[in-house]
């Protein structure tokens, strides 16, 4: 064993200027690109899933209590039920729960001077905790509740503002359908905030109001709501979470997570795990078939090295593990460099954002970064293994070489 990894780092650290040098180098250049790329790949996937949910979640939170609807999907308006401040009680001190907002949605028209939009109103009350929000506030401050009637300000999207020219504190009518037969009911109120989610489904969609205009307008007695939205401090325990809401939540209200009022998007999102395979399994792919060739690349040049060293009585085996050291010495190094190519991409894009993404099509105007560590050990281990397993087959070729046929051979 010492025999053969001493043979294969005079081979591997030999500088003479030789064929099997310049197949080395490409090898390690190769691998590392490969490494580079996984590590990116992953990194960006992860970055990608994880604004997305984070926008998803601060603006709707994980699990809505609502009353049953059958069939109802993210537009449908809720049954209106007496607001519990028992139950929230109760749901917040569930481990986990961090934020139970009330809230009702309303569709409704907006009026500008030059054009009409289609909106859904989310009416949030006094007690709504803004932090989520304010994040994707881009001009304004959140609405500023009166004591004795609703208030007048509402806070619309950027894409809304685009499209029907609005400016920040300029004035506009929404009409809120009232069912079928009646005519809408308008209602003069003034642009007080302007957000940015950068997801369409949102941004041309929603504007945020207070919940009180809502109850005047469906009649509704005071403390009505149409749901509650619940905040979790990891969305990863969603489900563990609603399981001991229903505990609490009386048999009268329904709860759904957040990913099945709007399964397209999250699977969307899973639809990258997907892509991520893809791209991990090519990239091994090509490592491995670099790796091959440089194998036998190095075992042809040596050709006379393995008839000699075969004659002075060296096994198979042994002369076979001269080679996947040596290639564990390529593999190693295109690891080095692929860490630190990969990583040092990764950590640039999440410091200076200088690789862009048109919005409209990815919901961030940047490509996102999350890099886990385990997960780039993860990488370097897999590639390390694969390669080495994989490299015994080619290195085989050793056990059909001859000493006499080896030795003539030029």
């Amino acid at each position: 064993m010492r025999l053969s990894l001493l043979v294969a780092r005079r081979i591997a650290f030999n500088r003479s200027s030789s064929f099997s040098r310049f197949i080395i180098n490409i090898a390690i250049v190769a691998t590392a690109i490969s490494v580079a790329v996984m590590i990116l790949s992953v990194a960006l996937v992860n970055g990608f899933q994880q604004v997305i949910q984070q926008k998803i979640f601060s603006f709707w939170g994980h699990i809505h209590v609502t009353q049953y609807q059958p069939n109802a999907g993210p537009l449908t308006e809720q049954l209106p039920f007496i607001a519990d401040s028992n139950m929230v009680r109760k749901l917040k001190m569930i481990p986990g729960i961090t934020t139970v907002n009330a809230y009702a949605t309303k569709s409704a028209i907006i009026k500008a001077e030059k054009d009409l939009e289609g909106i859904i109103f989310k009416g949030v009350d006094r007690q709504y905790n803004w932090g989520n929000i304010k994040q994707f506030l881009q001009e304004g401050e959140p609405i500023h509740y009166k004591d004795s009637s609703y208030a007048p300000e509402v806070v619309i999207s950027v894409s809304l503002a685009k499209e029907l020219q609005l400016k920040l504190h300029d004035p506009l009518i929404v009409y809120f359908i009232q069912g079928p037969g009646l005519p809408p009911r308008a209602r003069k109120l003034t642009v007080g905030g302007i957000y940015k989610t950068g997801i369409e489904e949102y941004d041309k969609t929603y504007i945020l109001g207070d919940l009180e205009l809502i109850r005047k307008l469906n009649d509704w007695e005071p403390g009505t709501i149409g749901g509650y939205e619940i905040f979790t401090d990891n969305y990863k325990h969603m489900r563990e979470i609603g399981q001991a809401a229903y505990e609490v939540v009386p048999e009268k209200l329904f709860l759904r997570s957040i990913e099945e009022i709007y399964p397209n998007i999250f699977a969307w999102l899973r639809l990258q795990n997907k892509n991520e395979i893809i791209i991990l399994v090519i990239m091994t792919i090509v490592a491995v078939i670099n790796m091959i060739t440089a194998i036998l690349i190095l075992i042809l040049e040596r050709t006379n090295m393995v008839g000699i060293i075969k004659a002075l009585g060296m096994r198979n085996f042994d002369i076979q593990k001269i080679f996947i050291y040596q290639a564990g010495y390529i593999v190693l190094a295109g690891l080095i460099l692929g860490d630190i190519l990969g990583i040092g991409i990764a950590l640039l894009q999440k410091a200076t954002g200088f690789f862009k993404l048109p919005e409209e099509s990815y919901y961030m105007s940047v490509a996102a970064i999350s890099l886990h560590w385990w997960e780039v050990a993860l990488i370097n281990v897999g590639t390390m293994l694969v390669c080495l397993l994989v490299l015994l087959v080619p290195s085989r070729v050793i056990r059909k070489i001859t000493p006499v046929k080896a030795i003539q051979f030029k």
